[in-house]
């Protein structure tokens, strides 16, 4: 890696050596790159395991949908401000933070004997997941002064980490079968400790900018909105929609949403301490390629919850031969984005995002149509799944691109955080909102076959806002 030349608070050169510590940079990438591995294997990993969970701790639909959910309601709504700590405290410090709480919270889920407590633990693994992602980048930023170095260390990183999506379903349906579904969560602790074990032996700091401020209101109605949002959604299912405990939820949700939208339109003097400064969504690019990020998470990750238990409840599976079912999903996404960089390069991000939408709704489509037993019908979800899994890595990379390259320059960090905030939002919404839907069906098949079809029209809702608006002119 190329040496640094920012300056840390201590005055220090970023890469100067740690009293104490060896001085070795070269562990930095791969360390940062577990921490972000885990995270991501955290998200699909618990998903084969659910019908387990509900089995062993009395939980309904509705409590597996917390489960999943608990997590990522708090890994997406506080994405942004961990990147204001993260500027605040210093990259090192803030990652090492979030990892060493990531291993400890994993350790306890496992010895989690009831479904409220466990739903606690996980929202609080979502906290400890959201400090890791802006803290990695930043010190990866701080550790290449190169643009092409970074570019590089950048590359490998979300490779590595996004192979956790991939191993998550397998890995998880093997651990699952042969040792119980607490062993899912155990399997995040060694790999956090590697992680803080080369992370602390590197001496790579990020500057340290003690002005950032944390936008209080904005974070709070942020928690609270999407929080009560995803209770009635999920409530809807056993309540009903005009149950007043789901019309409570809803209505807190959009006041929270009306807080949160007059926060960040503060004036001018104020905007460095906004979460989401509004002037970012004069962009047409920008605003609908945030939009099109929570519909491709709505339906991946809804997409995801639905066939899990599809799979076991209806078909019969096995934790490990479920999670087995999903690998035609998941390996594209281990090798495609890099191809699909070439071609937004050369090409732009609208077509490949809108072709991507395109087969994920496709292939979406396949499961809810061929969703027996017979040879053919597992010869066509099979490939269903595959279409999903090219179209997940053709959309989300070129969003990324999108995204990052409409925003203003100096909020491009601001930027990559609310993509990846909205797009967790999205996967919330997606597990809920498809939850309900199945849950309402008269069997689990019927039901899961209604929340496909669903998320296919999602989906190619998303192809044309990313064809209609995506790299336009404004």
């Amino acid at each position: 890696m190329a040496k640094p030349v920012t300056a840390s608070a201590a005055g220090k050169p970023v890469g100067a050596s740690v009293p104490g510590r060896p001085r070795d940079a070269g562990l930095l990438l791969p360390g940062l790159s577990l921490g972000y591995f885990v995270v991501m294997l955290d998200t699909t990993i618990v998903t084969v395991a659910l019908p387990a969970i509900g089995k062993d701790l009395a939980g309904g639909l509705s409590s597996l949908q917390w489960v999943s959910n608990a997590y990522t309601v708090t890994f997406a709504a506080l994405l942004l401000t961990a990147g204001v700590l993260t500027d605040r405290f210093g990259g090192r410090r803030v990652f090492l933070v979030g990892l060493w709480a990531f291993a400890a919270l994993s350790a306890v889920c496992a010895v989690a004997g009831s479904m409220p407590i466990l739903i606690g633990l996980r929202a609080l693994l979502g906290v400890a997941g959201a400090l890791l992602v802006p803290s990695s980048l930043a010190l990866i930023a701080s550790s290449c002064a190169d643009p092409q170095a970074r570019a590089k260390a950048l590359g490998v990183w979300a490779a590595l980490s996004g192979s956790g999506l991939v191993a998550g379903p397998v890995v998880g349906g093997l651990l699952a079968d042969a040792f119980g579904w607490q062993s899912i969560f155990l399997v995040a602790v060694p790999i956090s400790l590697i992680s803080v074990v080369t992370v602390t032996r590197s001496s790579v700091h990020t500057p340290v900018k003690a002005g950032r401020r944390v936008d209080l209101t904005g974070q709070i109605a942020a928690v609270l909105g999407l929080a009560a949002l995803t209770y009635g959604l999920i409530g809807s299912g056993p309540a009903g929609w005009m149950s007043p405990q789901v019309l409570a939820a809803l209505a807190v949700s959009l006041v929270a949403a009306v807080v949160f939208v007059m926060a960040e339109r503060r004036p001018e003097k104020d905007r460095h301490a906004a979460m989401l400064p509004a002037r970012m969504f004069s962009s047409r690019t920008f605003s609908a390629g945030l939009l099109a990020g929570a519909l491709v998470n709505f339906g991946l990750s809804g997409v995801l919850f639905v066939l899990s238990l599809y799979f076991q409840e209806a078909h019969g599976y096995s934790a490990s031969v479920a999670g087995a079912a999903f690998l035609p999903l998941t390996i594209p996404t281990a090798f495609n984005p890099i191809f699909t960089g070439r071609i937004v390069a050369r090409v732009g991000a609208r077509v490949p995002a809108t072709v991507g939408f395109l087969m994920m709704a496709f292939g979406t489509a396949v499961q809810a149509v061929f969703g027996g037993t017979s040879a053919l019908d597992v010869t066509l979800c099979m490939i269903g799944l595959l279409l999903l899994g090219f179209g997940v890595s053709f959309a989300i990379p070129s969003l990324v691109t999108a995204v990052v390259g409409a925003a203003p320059k100096d909020l491009v960090g601001i930027a990559s955080g609310a993509l990846n905030s909205v797009r967790q939002t999205g996967a919330v919404l997606g597990v809920a909102v498809l939850g309900a839907v199945m849950a309402a069906g008269t069997s689990t098949a019927s039901g899961a076959r209604v929340a496909l079809v669903v998320a296919a029209v999602v989906l190619a809702i998303g192809a044309a806002v990313v064809a209609v608006f995506v790299g336009r002119r404004n």
